[in-house]
């Protein structure tokens, strides 16, 4: 695929089912090519994950900017610390060190739900907004992104909430809804008291739902009895590749502000 500009960064949603990819053009908020996606192989371990990713940048010779990779998992400075829904050798993995000396690019990682905010906050639903916004998306389980200013705090994994003795998402994730058979009003009833301890701990400004069910957003956001506006996600499944690659480019100018 020809035609991509250099400059242009790189982003990667890393899922258990496929991972995606295609460059991102940061002033629009949007693919700058048609994105490709390949299945995820079996095991997931780091290696063969990064020997897909060299695949998948190799669709895209022209484009050589940063890398941003989105994993499911708790990532701080580049490092792996958690794998509840892929292989367990990525816990302690430098992902960006392994990605970046098998790609021969300049890899940044981030958590797949802090991809997601950082997207929405800056293009999406939450575009324009000030103070604290949290990003959540209901999907298997509950992904969390705490924005505020713009600025992104990770890792927040309000999913694994205590709400009435269990993690929050056995309850309240759209899995619990069709594992349950739960009409929209039982679940909405769920998420009401999700939503409302998130509100007790952050009073928040802003809640933003992702996740695939967000595309029924109007069957059961109105049925939320909260006192936060909450909205659905805009940008859906292309946040985590769009947000992935904002924070590859924004990793790669801090560094190059600090002379490193």
């Amino acid at each position: 695929m020809l035609g991509v500009s250099v400059t242009l960064p790189f982003g990667i949603d890393f899922g258990g089912t496929g991972i995606k990819g295609a460059p991102v053009d940061l002033d629009a908020g949007g693919f700058a090519a048609e994105r490709v996606r390949i299945t995820t192989p079996r095991p997931s371990t780091p290696a063969r994950i990064a020997e897909v990713f060299v695949e998948l940048l190799s669709h895209f010779p022209d484009s050589t900017g940063p890398v941003g990779v989105t994993v499911p998992g708790v990532v701080r400075h580049g490092v792996v610390h958690s794998a509840a829904n892929i292989d367990d050798s990525w816990i302690g993995t430098d992902a960006d060190a392994v990605f970046t000396e098998a790609t021969g690019r300049d890899v940044h990682v981030v958590n797949d739900a802090d991809a997601a905010g950082l997207a929405e906050v800056r293009y999406g639903a939450a575009r324009g907004r000030r103070g604290l916004v949290i990003v959540t998306t209901l999907g298997t389980g509950i992904g969390s992104a705490l924005v505020y200013d713009g600025t992104l705090v990770p890792n927040s994994e309000l999913g694994h909430l205590e709400l009435h003795g269990q993690d929050a998402e056995h309850r309240a994730a759209n899995s619990a809804r069709q594992r349950e058979d739960l009409s929209w009003e039982k679940w909405a009833h769920r998420l009401t008291k999700y939503y409302r301890h998130l509100e007790t701990l952050f009073s928040p400004d802003l809640f933003v739902v992702g996740g695939g069910v967000s595309k029924d957003a109007a069957e059961f956001l109105p049925l939320l009895e909260i006192d936060t506006e909450i909205v659905p996600a805009v940008l859906r499944n292309k946040a985590g590749v769009v947000g992935a690659a904002l924070n590859a480019a924004e990793a790669a100018e801090a560094a190059r502000a600090a002379g490193h």
